[in-house]
């Protein structure tokens, strides 16, 4: 990986302590509205990610496909959650924050997503490189956020920073983390309509 801009404190939190405690209740609500989900969806059948073996990160008890790929496997910290997902054609439970390493093999992917959950990562360059490696070449990676969060648990980084610093960051982490070609963003929503906005940035890995 190479040399990152990220000063002293960037992914320290309000809260230290191991996330197992704070997502052990299980949590089956939305944390987009229906007009943000909506997006998400789309942006997914746009860009194709919908088809083939995906890997939903950081995920919960829905998955915001459209229709949802052939293999969906579902990696999160809640065991409940990801048992109610009736997308997923496979669940791990798997604390990214504790270990980065994804227990997948090499190349084992078509394609990744990552909705609303980027800005809890403390090890984000360990984890963008993984999924570079679990990626077959060509396969997208794809993350959506919007402006909510739990602010205990989200990085200081990301509280301190507006949506497109956000925008900024997540592209560092493609960029810093190598494995992944250039990024590409999009606000995904209507910036002068009510409700969450929707923002998404995604790159492709490398052959």
């Amino acid at each position: 990986m190479a040399a990152t801009p990220f000063p002293p404190g960037f992914f320290d939190r309000l809260d230290p302590s191991p996330d197992t405690g704070f997502y052990g209740p299980p949590r089956l609500v939305h944390h987009l509205d229906d007009g943000a989900i909506q997006a998400v969806g789309e942006l997914y059948e746009e860009l194709g990610v919908d088809r083939g073996r995906v890997l939903d990160l950081m995920s919960s008890w829905v998955s915001h496909f459209l229709v949802p790929p052939e293999a969906l496997v579902i990696l999160g910290m809640n065991a409940d959650e990801l048992r109610a997902n009736t997308a997923a054609a496979e669940r791990v439970v798997h604390d990214l924050n504790a270990v980065p390493e994804l227990p997948f093999d090499a190349g084992t992917f078509d394609h990744a997503v990552c909705c609303v959950s980027v800005d809890y990562l403390t090890r984000p360059l360990e984890v963008f490189a993984e999924i570079a490696q679990v990626l077959k070449p060509g396969g997208l990676f794809v993350c959506t956020f919007s402006n909510r969060c739990f602010p205990t648990k989200a990085i200081r980084g990301w509280l301190a920073s507006d949506d497109a610093e956000h925008v900024r960051i997540v592209r560092s982490y493609f960029a810093h983390a190598g494995g992944f070609g250039p990024a590409d963003a999009d606000l995904r929503t209507d910036p002068h309509a009510a409700g969450d906005p929707l923002w998404a940035v995604w790159a492709r890995a490398r052959s």
